[in-house]
């Protein structure tokens, strides 16, 4: 079998968690960023023995690739896919795929037309506790579903400024929060009407570290109403998610802090609170999500768990909270104007 060429565009904290799972897949990396990190993470691994090799130029990237992995800042995500794409490739794109559903609409356009895969890397749907709480739903052990509240806090991130400006990340309900935003929908199914409200400043790294909390309020179709929460916290905070899942017929929940399957790491050598969730005690979920996107790619009856729509419609959901924190009032979602794009 002909080795997995892939290549990766960022050197930051998720391109590092991402970097693992590749070369446990057995694939030879090139790497390559704007500002000269892509040779320090390529020699990083290159010691190790890997076959990581940093490239000077995107086009050399695409190149010596079969696919492109995107871990770099959101406002970057359109035009790096998109480039991608118009050479034939497919597409891993961390979350959110992009800022505007216009744009993200146009990736998975693009892909679609192109016959190739774009993958919004929502890895949440990996992590096992999420799994298994969807099983027992579509498996009908709750019954119908009534109530869904989902939580998501970690210090603020410190380590880029365009994490703090919204122009560029979204703020918390776009960047840190589209996580319990998709996941509701993946749960409970489709969302029609959005109410949201933030607190707290969202501005640039070096400014002081404000507090930032939102809390989303999610009408789903089926009548199940999901509260969603994130904190962008104080340097101390510690990562923690939660979920409480009720139905007619029973509930489910998971605190990550009295569960001890994922703990916050660094991978490599980073700055303090630069941590990506992973597990000492069973498979990484970034693993888990690279495989099967890779597997995807030599079958086309393979629809992974996450697919471009997915991506799409989280931004959709993100976009109408923030419309909601901005204006106070409840956001009605339109029928979607996209055509079913699994790819």
């Amino acid at each position: 079998m002909e080795r997995l060429q892939v290549g990766l565009l960022g050197a930051g904290g998720i391109a590092r968690a991402h970097l693992p799972g590749w070369l446990e897949l057995g694939a030879a990396v090139r790497v390559h960023t704007h500002d000269g990190s892509a040779e320090k993470l390529a020699a990083e691994y290159a010691g190790r023995g890997h076959d990581v090799t940093a490239v000077a130029t995107l086009d050399e990237l695409v190149d010596r690739c079969r696919a492109v992995d995107i871990c770099t800042p959101t406002p970057t995500h359109k035009d790096l896919a998109l480039a991608a794409i118009a050479a034939g490739r497919h597409v891993v794109c961390e979350k959110p795929l992009a800022l505007t559903v216009a744009d993200a609409v146009a990736m998975a356009t693009a892909a679609d037309a192109a016959g190739v895969r774009l993958h919004p890397a929502h890895v949440v749907r990996y992590f096992p506790a999420y799994a298994a709480m969807r099983r027992a739903v579509l498996g009908g052990e709750l019954g119908p579903l009534a109530v869904l509240r989902f939580t998501r806090s970690s210090a603020r991130p410190q380590w880029a400024p365009w994490f703090g400006d919204p122009a560029q990340s979204g703020g918390v309900l776009m960047d840190l929060m589209v996580h319990d935003l998709d996941i509701a929908r993946w749960v409970a199914g489709p969302v029609v009407r959005v109410h949201a409200q933030t607190r707290g400043a969202e501005r640039a790294t070096g400014t002081p570290a404000d507090v930032v909390t939102a809390t989303a309020v999610l009408t789903h179709a089926s009548g199940a109403i999901s509260h969603v929460s994130g904190l962008w916290g104080l340097p101390d905070q510690p990562f923690r998610t939660t979920f409480r899942v009720a139905g007619a017929d029973g509930v489910l929940h998971h605190d990550s802090a009295a569960v001890p399957g994922f703990r916050i790491t660094a991978q490599g050598v980073r700055a303090p609170n630069e941590g990506i969730p992973s597990t000492p005690m069973t498979e990484s979920p970034y693993l888990s999500e690279l495989r099967e996107f890779a597997a995807a790619w030599d079958d086309p009856g393979l629809v992974p768990r996450v697919t471009a729509r997915d991506g799409v419609e989280a931004i959709r959901i993100a976009r109408a909270a923030i419309e909601s924190s901005r204006t106070g009032r409840a956001v009605q979602l339109e029928a979607v104007q996209l055509e079913e794009v699994t790819r």
